[in-house]
């Protein structure tokens, strides 16, 4: 093995460990919804506004941080935010109202938008486009592994010693992970490309540059449908398994970790290995597996909300199933916007892109959810004829709320397939871009 091969792959489970701690601080509050609810006298719609204010500082410092990384050194930037946004969880444990822990989360917010346009941008530069998926894949493994700890972590330790003390002990990785991403050698950027990166843009000609790429503007509209349902499922699916199916949170965190963590780390690691192998014989091959299994999964997301109180069991499957095809997304599509912008505007593009998706998608995700929530809770409790709302009224509101989940996805297979129509032309135009200027003849 080569030196810069081995150093990608040191890069590369260093980046995986950071990203899963992204995931794992960020789901903190969705696992431990109930606990956190009870003691803050929280409404649906105020949990959902938890995730609403996290998303939206995110993606309003996401931004220039994205200019950052096209700027400044990547693996300091990174360094930096890990510990930021560490701190700040071991804040939130220590809130002491509501107001309080919704500071804590937007510092939370700051640090890790920091992650994503540096991480992605430096995958970029150490792994080539054959084997970018594959790589984009192992990073974005965090991401359920994230969800998976989070939600087993959150249940047992809440059940222990109470919800505070898992965002006490959630800190400390982070800390350990900043100072290891200081050992990782920055790249030259564009370092496998074909073709030598051109210089770097000024900031309103590389916004223009990034924002005439055609796919990008579906991706775009694709992952604001998918961040939508990503949020209010990873925000409220526990607190449905305990409102709907009445289990415990121990036992809901668990259901939880299996069907969103365990279930989406297949789908990315089969969703990675196969856009490769489809990309290398059809340059729409990724997003077009992704439209696909987008597709696929609507219609079980359906089935497992269909599944009577009690069937636990069946519940699971389906969803987990469900999670399995979405979560080839990221190991497909994000490697897709590296296909298709070129080496030194990728921090830019990826935090445009996560600029939409979060200020349109996630921010109204938890929220609309929320107030979805809250909406059909009160019309059934005046159906019922009740003065009071009754914990079976709040099942009841969650539940059927959660039907826009399965009717975004359909919409979200639409816009890949969209993508999917365009992604070779545009990938024909980037060669062109940054292939060489042919040598002046002499005389």
């Amino acid at each position: 093995m080569s030196e810069p091969q081995r150093n990608a792959r040191v890069a590369l489970a260093v980046l995986f460990g950071i990203n899963l701690m992204n995931f794992f601080d960020r789901q903190l509050p969705g696992a431990l919804a109930e606990p956190i609810r009870h003691e803050f006298d929280l409404s649906d719609t105020q949990l959902g506004i938890l995730g609403t204010v996290f998303t939206l500082i995110y993606a309003a410092v996401g931004v220039p941080l994205g200019r950052l990384t096209d700027n400044w050194t990547r693996t300091r930037l990174i360094a930096v935010g890990v510990s930021f946004w560490s701190l700040l969880t071991a804040a939130s444990g220590l809130a002491s109202s509501y107001a309080v822990f919704v500071a804590a989360r937007l510092g939370v917010g700051i640090g890790e938008a920091s992650c994503a346009p540096a991480s992605q941008s430096l995958i970029g530069d150490f792994f080539p486009a054959s084997r970018r998926a594959r790589a984009m894949g192992i990073f974005m493994l965090g991401l359920p592994l994230g969800l998976f700890g989070a939600y087993m972590v959150a249940g047992l330790i809440g059940e222990l010693w109470g919800w505070r003390a898992a965002f006490l002990i959630a800190a400390v990785p982070g800390f350990v992970l900043a100072g290891l991403s200081l050992l990782m050698r920055e790249p030259q950027r564009g370092a496998t490309e074909p073709a030598p990166a051109v210089p770097a843009a000024e900031a309103r000609s590389a916004f223009r540059t990034v924002l005439r790429i055609r796919t990008l503007w579906w991706i775009v509209v694709s992952g604001i449908l998918f961040n939508f349902n990503t949020y209010a499922i990873n925000t409220f699916q526990s607190a449905f398994l305990q409102r709907f199916h009445e289990l415990g949170l121990k036992e809901a965190s668990t259901v939880s970790a299996v069907s969103l963590g365990l279930a989406g780390a297949i789908g990315l690691f089969l969703g990675g290995w196969l856009g490769d192998r489809l990309h290398a014989s059809c340059a729409n091959g990724r997003v077009l597996l992704a439209a696909i299994c987008m597709g696929v999964a609507a219609p079980l997301v359906f089935v497992a909300l269909q599944q009577p109180k009690g069937s636990v069991l069946l519940f699971t499957v389906f969803i987990g199933a469900s999670s399995a095809m979405t979560f080839v997304y990221y190991s497909t599509v994000y490697s897709a916007i590296q296909d298709v912008v070129e080496p030194r505007l990728r921090g830019t593009a990826v935090s445009l892109y996560f600029f939409a998706m979060y200020v349109l998608g996630a921010s109204f995700g938890s929220t609309i959810m929320g107030a979805l929530s809250d909406h059909f809770a009160q019309q059934a409790m005046l159906a019922a004829g009740a003065p009071l709302m009754a914990a079976s009224f709040k099942a009841t509101g969650l539940h059927s709320a959660m039907y826009v989940i399965p009717a975004l996805m359909i919409l979200c297979a639409g816009s890949l397939f969209g993508a999917a129509r365009t992604v070779a032309g545009d990938m024909e135009n980037l060669k062109r871009r940054t292939a060489p200027a042919p040598a002046a003849e002499t005389a």
